[in-house]
């Protein structure tokens, strides 16, 4: 085969792999304000059940923290009479998915104590709990540790301080947006921004303890302040600072 018939084949192939993209989801935040058909708002500080939401966090989730402007979702970190607030949405019981590429295009905020993340849990969890439903951090950037990024899996073999994780120096990764990709499969899980990839989780043994990931999951985003990982030390001088999402987009 000649090197021309064998370019025009393989462009071809990558026509029809992208033809046969499925996508699952995908929000560009074109609208004016929230699309509540898919997402919910998380909202208060966890308690009664999950005080600190389960990592000693300092803020208060609000809706007045979540805005959708100009084609972009900005979740804002904030203070206010020594109270300091934020935001968090779900797709919890609205949207969920089994297996998928999960791209988030963002730009994170600095500042010693901000902590957003963009992750999943298992759609399971009021059933079995955390971390029997396991979770995905596709995102983690703490202002505390500036230009690194984590990306790390929960499972009920290996949670809280999970030894599935990796800690990528990204140079200037606060200063604009980066694409924050994850690819889920039966057989692994890969970590990329910026089509590199960090890290691939594939345990040779897959059971309820060690692979939690044979089942459905649905995604959150949400800028923490403070708490056990985010850094019990805030730069208040900092805020108000923004967690801004461009899209966030699951193909098959």
């Amino acid at each position: 085969m000649n090197k021309s018939l064998l370019h025009s084949c393989l462009f071809l192939m990558t026509i029809l792999a992208y033809s046969q993209e499925k996508i699952i989801f995908k929000d560009d935040f074109n609208q004016t304000q929230l699309d509540t058909i898919y997402w919910n708002y998380d909202l208060g500080d966890g308690c009664p059940e999950l005080c600190g939401w389960g990592n000693e966090e300092s803020q208060w989730y609000q809706k007045e923290n979540i805005k959708v402007k100009d084609g972009f979702l900005h979740i804002k970190s904030s203070k206010k009479d020594q109270q300091y607030f934020s935001g968090k949405i779900t797709t919890k019981d609205k949207i969920s998915f089994q297996y998928g590429i999960i791209e988030v295009r963002a730009k994170v905020p600095n500042g010693k104590g901000l902590w957003p993340a963009a992750w999943l849990l298992g759609a399971d969890i009021s059933e079995v709990g955390w971390p029997a439903c396991g979770e995905i951090d596709m995102l983690e950037y703490l202002g505390r540790d500036p230009n690194h990024l984590y990306t790390s899996l929960h499972t009920p073999a290996s949670h809280g301080e999970t030894i599935n994780t990796k800690r990528t120096f990204v140079k200037d990764i606060d200063k604009g947006f980066h694409i924050y990709k994850t690819k889920w499969t039966k057989e692994f899980i890969s970590f990329y921004v910026d089509d590199l990839l960090l890290y691939t989780f594939s345990p040779e043994v897959k059971n309820d303890e060690t692979w939690p990931y044979d089942k459905p999951f649905y995604l959150i985003l949400n800028l923490a302040i403070g708490g056990e990982f985010g850094g019990k030390e805030i730069d208040d001088t900092a805020l108000p600072q923004e967690f801004v999402i461009d899209y966030i987009k699951v193909t098959q």
